[in-house]
């Protein structure tokens, strides 16, 4: 019974690269089957995140399996409008280089939407493209992903059941959710051609994947609410032939996972138990303690207080669960015995590593923890992980070489070779085109503002210059938002960071909602190099515990955190003071994402968010808190 509540198949994996996996082959036995018959094989394809993994496995499997793709034809679900071929953020661009460049497939059978052609003709372009489509003998799988209001293609919310492909104008969250594509806002196209949802529902098969918790939402709506045009994917609820491929972060707001003592039996593990009681006490509006037992009963646990006993027994224990995860000592409390703290108090002091993806995000997200260890007494060291070039603006770079060439002439300093890099970046910048990718110096001279900013908020904190190290880890050193797969570079160079070190403590960015994708392999990185390390028996890291923090985009579920570092207004101020050191990144700053709001203004919201969880379950109302869940590896 743990499907019960969906409306749609739905196949959970362990994570995006298994699911991936999953539907390329059933894509492959597709093609394969088709080939046997020496019949063409229709597949229609969508872009964006969610199917790089796929194309990626498609690739794989021809190159190493040989997998042929001269009896696929394609048909895209949709490209921006207008915008060139060869433009960095277009979707003919994204194809050729994900998958077509990199397979057998005739060119002749390939087929996307033109953003280039004229407007007066796009009418005509989109009965073409229909037409060609039945032509083929119709799409026998169509791949899809999902935005976040719900849109397929880009088919937004209202679209009609009966739409076909045509010309539509993006949903301004849309153009949101798909800056973090474009250098600017102002950049990312209004309008784009797509198929429609009659077209898309004219596929013998649909696929639609969906990876990482910000899809969760949006994929519990489309399987198991009503069908609604306002949430389009809710409209393959009517297609015969529809499943959902999801990762388990996607799948975590479906009822098997938030509620999953409504499918059926359970096994009422402690942590089960604590995210019952917490989501009730939340639902309900009350603390822990008031809970009764008719409040279990309206909210379906009549079977926890069979099993627990009466709801003042239960009460009292997720109580006391969430007041232990509160703790003003991070690196644990010294010559204290605390069996319940959520670090060990020896050793004292710690060696602590915080591993900060980009150049910002160990303030941003755990700046008050940062601080308070260093007080505190620990041996805090900053890894920073990438260079986080890309997210300069080019009028950032003009400012700051303005800024070294004066400094030079003010001091006597011949300026001759900076007046020249100078002239040539500006002379650069000025005739960039959108599908031009930053010259080394640039790159360069950007990464430098990110570092020099890094360094002033290790000493604003009080770190010696001996105690923040930067990686910059090859696989982000694209010059585009498009990043290299984890390599074998960058663990090397994790494991023989740690093997200097050898802390105590890590830090690790756990935010898989980071829309660059960065977090998330940096994040694997630490983990490979942890695995190694574990198997070569290195006898620190038994003692070596590991925390994750969530980034600028998302907090960790209230019923999820272990550690939960508590804020004064002060020392709330003190981290705004800190995030303000990046300057490169205040106001607007490229490929933002799809949140408007600056970098310090997510972070307090999120750790007053949390506080105030906090203080609606009956615990202790601080300012803020920063809050971690521990990775055991």
């Amino acid at each position: 019974m743990v499907d019960s509540f969906e409306k749609i198949p739905v196949s959970i994996h362990g994570n995006l690269k298994q699911g991936s996996a999953a539907v390329a082959q059933e894509i492959a036995s597709l093609i394969r089957s088709k080939q046997a018959k020496n019949e063409n094989c229709v597949l229609g394809l969508a872009t964006g995140s969610t199917p790089k993994s796929l194309y990626a496995e498609l690739v794989r499997l021809h190159r190493e399996e040989g997998l042929s793709f001269k009896n696929v034809i394609t048909f895209n679900l949709d490209e921006y409008y207008p915008i060139e071929h060869d433009a960095l953020q277009s979707y003919n661009r994204f194809m050729h280089v994900n998958l077509f460049d990199h397979i057998d497939i005739d060119p002749k059978n390939i087929h996307i939407p033109n953003g280039e052609i004229p407007k007066d003709k796009i009418k005509s372009h989109c009965i073409q493209y229909e037409e060609l489509i039945e032509q083929s003998g119709g799409i026998d799988l169509q791949i899809l992903g999902i935005g976040n209001n719900g849109h397929i293609g880009f088919n937004e919310p209202g679209s009609s059941i009966f739409s076909k492909t045509r010309l539509v104008t993006l949903d301004n969250s849309t153009r949101i959710a798909n800056s973090y594509e474009f250098p600017t806002f102002s950049q990312v196209p209004r309008l784009a051609i797509t198929m429609g949802i009659s077209t898309i529902m004219k596929a013998r098969r649909v696929i639609l994947m969906a990876w990482g918790p910000a899809k969760a939402p949006v994929v519990q709506k489309a399987a198991e609410g009503h069908v609604d045009e306002q949430i389009p994917a809710s409209l393959l609820q009517q297609h015969n032939e529809v499943s959902f491929v999801l990762d388990e972060a996607a799948a975590a707001e479906l009822t098997r996972y938030k509620s999953p003592w409504l499918t059926g039996e359970m096994d009422w593990t402690p942590a089960l138990v604590r995210k019952a009681v917490v989501n009730m006490a939340l639902k309900a509006g009350k603390p822990i303690l008031s809970l009764t037992n008719n409040d279990y009963r309206d909210h379906g646990l009549s079977e926890l207080l069979v099993e627990e006993g009466d709801a003042y027994e239960i009460n009292l224990k997720v109580y006391y669960m969430m007041r232990d995860t509160i703790t003003g000592w991070p690196g644990g409390k010294p010559n204290a015995s605390l069996p319940n703290h959520p670090e060990r108090s020896e050793p004292y002091p710690k060696r602590c590593v915080i591993f900060s993806p980009h150049p910002d995000d160990d303030i941003i997200s755990m700046g008050g923890t940062f601080q308070r260890l260093h007080d505190q007494g620990h041996d805090v060291h900053v890894a920073y992980q990438t260079s986080g070039n890309i997210a300069v603006t080019d009028e950032f770079v003009t400012r700051f070489m303005d800024f070294a060439v004066g400094f030079e002439e003010m001091f006597g300093i011949d300026a001759t070779k900076s007046n020249e890099i100078l002239s040539q970046a500006r002379a650069y910048l000025k005739n960039k085109k959108s599908n031009e990718i930053d010259t080394a110096d640039i790159r360069a001279i950007k990464g430098l503002i990110r570092r020099c900013e890094a360094k002033a908020t290790c000493r604003y904190v009080g770190l010696s210059d001996d105690n923040y190290h930067f990686q910059n880890l090859p696989f982000y050193e694209t010059g585009t938002i498009e990043k290299k797969p984890m390599g074998e570079e960058d663990v090397l160079l994790t494991i023989e960071l740690l093997r200097k070190l050898k802390p105590q403590q890590i830090y690790c960015a756990g935010d898989l909602a980071d829309p660059h994708g960065t977090h998330k392999v940096c994040l694997e990185i630490v983990f490979e190099a942890m695995r190694r390390l574990k198997e070569a028996n290195e006898p620190w890291v038994k003692d070596c515990w590991m925390w994750l923090y969530k980034g600028a985009w998302q907090e960790w579920d209230i019923a999820e955190i272990e550690m939960a570092v508590p804020m004064s207004p002060e020392q709330v101020m003190k981290k705004r003071f800190g995030i303000f050191i990046h300057q490169s990144q205040k106001d607007m700053v490229p490929f933002q994402g799809s949140d408007s709001r600056e970098f310090w203004q997510r972070a307090e919201d999120r750790n007053s968010n949390t506080a105030n969880l906090y203080a609606q379950l009956g615990l202790t109302k601080y300012a803020a808190m920063e809050a971690f869940v521990r990775w055991h590896y």
